[in-house]
């Protein structure tokens, strides 16, 4: 399939199927001699990959990373994005019911009580935190929730606000690279991170709207940005 053909298939830009050939993200398993790029079916399964991960929040960057992991797995893959699709759809769902029910208490016509307004409003619950025990053990998410004491929280804030003054440049430069080397030292003051351990962390900032609403309230794109910043951190000193 031409990248043309293909784009029109999917809905996307020919531009943007030439950029992830670019990073490396999605080649085309065929190159003609004239330039022309043929994409498999092998290709067609990454790109659903790809937009998969794209559509519950993970930048470029990650999901290369991703795809790229030894042990990558399409299909658990594809049962672990059906999962936190359906609770985005419950979740999207409930609020959609919650909205209507306000139109028709706005209207007069039915009376709501204050629980009912804030219902699908659920920040108690943090689908990741099994998978973060399960990765890295009970013990180091309990010392994190533990040694968050008022004056380290301060710290942490004027830390966020000193990270939110550059989320606008490159993650993986070389001020954004220091600043996010004072966030790892500080969290490992709080507990015990190890560089993939970091990383890991910095990937739920964005999966998990909780983690996102409170540190976007630093800066607009604040969590993007520290995650980009925190998998680039990782990613240099392990070669280290």
């Amino acid at each position: 399939m031409k990248v043309k053909d293909l784009a029109e298939l999917v809905g996307i830009s020919v531009r943007t199927l030439h950029h992830y050939d670019e990073i490396g993200l999605l080649k085309p398993d065929t190159i003609s001699e004239a330039g022309y790029r043929y994409y498999s079916e092998r290709n067609l399964d990454t790109l659903q990959q790809i937009l998969f991960y794209k559509e519950l929040g993970f930048s470029l960057k990650q999901i290369k990373e991703v795809l790229e992991e030894p042990g990558f797995n399409q299909q658990k893959a594809l049962v672990w994005q059906r999962k936190m699709l359906l609770e985005k759809r419950d979740k999207l769902n409930q609020m959609i019911l919650t909205i209507d029910k306000t139109i028709q208490y706005k209207k007069g016509d039915i009376h709501m009580t204050s629980e009912e307004k804030f219902k699908g409003f659920d920040f108690s619950h943090n689908p990741y935190e099994k998978e973060a025990r399960e990765r890295y053990g009970d013990k180091k998410v309990d010392e994190t929730a533990k040694g968050m004491t008022q004056e380290r929280q301060e710290e942490m804030n004027n830390l966020y606000r000193e990270l939110a003054a550059i989320r606008h440049t490159d993650p993986a430069s070389k001020e954004a690279q220091e600043a996010i080397k004072k966030w790892f030292i500080l969290l490992n003051k709080i507990g015990s991170y190890s560089l993939d351990a970091f990383k890991g962390l910095g990937q739920m900032y964005i999966l998990d709207d909780r983690f996102t609403k409170n540190i976007d309230q630093f800066g607009e794109g604040l969590a993007q940005f520290m995650s980009e910043a925190m998998g680039s951190y990782a990613d240099d000193h392990q070669k280290i």
